[in-house]
């Protein structure tokens, strides 16, 4: 059965503004929640990069929820300390962590100031990390030379059961050249169509019968004009497509590529309407694709009120609407 959760957004507010959402979160029935990873925000109007590691201990103890993040191991983060990391998270929340590794994006990884690679060059690169951080969970000791180098690393404090290690994937290519290592797909929502093409290429090549976690983006108000206003204000840059977003830099160049952007073409991704059974067929149609888990994300400034309408309409009627089918 599809688990619904609460993705918490480290771009646009503070983390202790984000622990009392997930605590909301919980009692207003989302099962399980996660997180993004930036150093950056998209843009200037969202304001905020708490760091997602530290805050990810804070948010598992003040809650059950079971958490995740995407990450992207390689040039801000040695895939040593990022599998240090979740092995401690793993080792104090048994059961609890997982996260996905992803080739990354400009904004946040190209801050040491090494030269961004190409896709092809940092999907090779993310297959080395993912081999170093699973030999260390192994509990051997890595020495290599590539395109990341490890000198005599060890793990001495390992879980009992590791996290699993999703991997993320935009496009049908990404999901198939993921298939075969990773545990499981995590990928973006949208209109179902396109999601279920990036779906049936992970399944297709080797993702078989692995689980399969989307992030959903949506924006809901109280009106209509709200629920657009608020995603066009906060969330246009997303209109962009994969050729742009992995490569722009810095926040002000994702307002200046994103200036022309409508909100009509931000709707064209993000799932925008002020009517919550319409964001609940929308919901429902992960459930058809056979989708594990969704993380529901709305881009708008309305959180709490958000948590409460979904919690108390949404989820539920998504949970009649999966009972009904089967």
């Amino acid at each position: 059965m599809t688990r619904f959760g609460y993705h918490a957004s480290h771009e646009q507010y503070t983390p202790s503004d984000l622990l009392e959402c997930v605590i909301l979160a919980e009692a207003a029935g989302f099962e399980s929640a996660s997180c993004s990873d930036h150093f950056h925000p998209w843009t200037e109007a969202q304001g905020q990069s708490g760091f997602a590691w530290s805050w990810l201990g804070a948010a598992l103890q003040a809650t059950t929820l079971s958490f995740g993040t995407v990450n992207a191991p390689g040039a801000r983060y040695h895939p040593a300390i990022i599998a240090q990391a979740a092995a401690t998270l793993a080792e104090m929340f048994p059961g609890r962590f997982w996260f996905a590794i992803g080739s990354g994006e400009a904004l946040n990884e190209a801050i040491t100031g090494e030269p961004w690679p190409l896709k092809a060059e940092r999907n090779a690169r993310l297959r080395e990390c993912a081999d170093v951080m699973r030999a260390l969970w192994r509990g051997e000791t890595v020495t290599r030379q590539g395109r990341v180098t490890v000198q005599d690393a060890r793990l001495y404090t390992l879980p009992e059961s590791l996290p699993p290690l999703f991997a993320a994937a935009l496009s049908p290519e990404t999901a198939a050249f993921v298939a075969n290592w990773a545990d499981g797909l995590m990928t973006l929502g949208g209109p179902v169509e396109k999601v279920r093409k990036v779906v049936e290429a992970f399944r297709e090549v080797g993702g078989e019968g692995k689980p399969v976690f989307v992030q959903h983006a949506l924006s809901w108000a109280r009106s209509e004009d709200d629920a657009r206003r608020g995603a066009h204000e906060q969330w246009r840059f997303s209109a962009l497509g994969g050729e742009l977003l992995p490569v722009l830099r810095t926040p002000a160049e994702f307002e200046a590529a994103a200036r022309f952007v409508t909100p009509n073409d931000v709707a064209r991704g993000v799932r925008v309407s002020g009517d919550l059974a319409r964001h609940a067929a929308w919901l429902h149609e992960y459930v058809e694709l056979g989708i594990d888990a969704v993380y529901v994300f709305n881009v708008n400034r309305n959180q709490r009120e958000f948590i409460e309408a979904f919690g108390e309409q949404v989820l539920p009627e998504v949970t009649r609407a999966h009972a009904a089918t089967r």
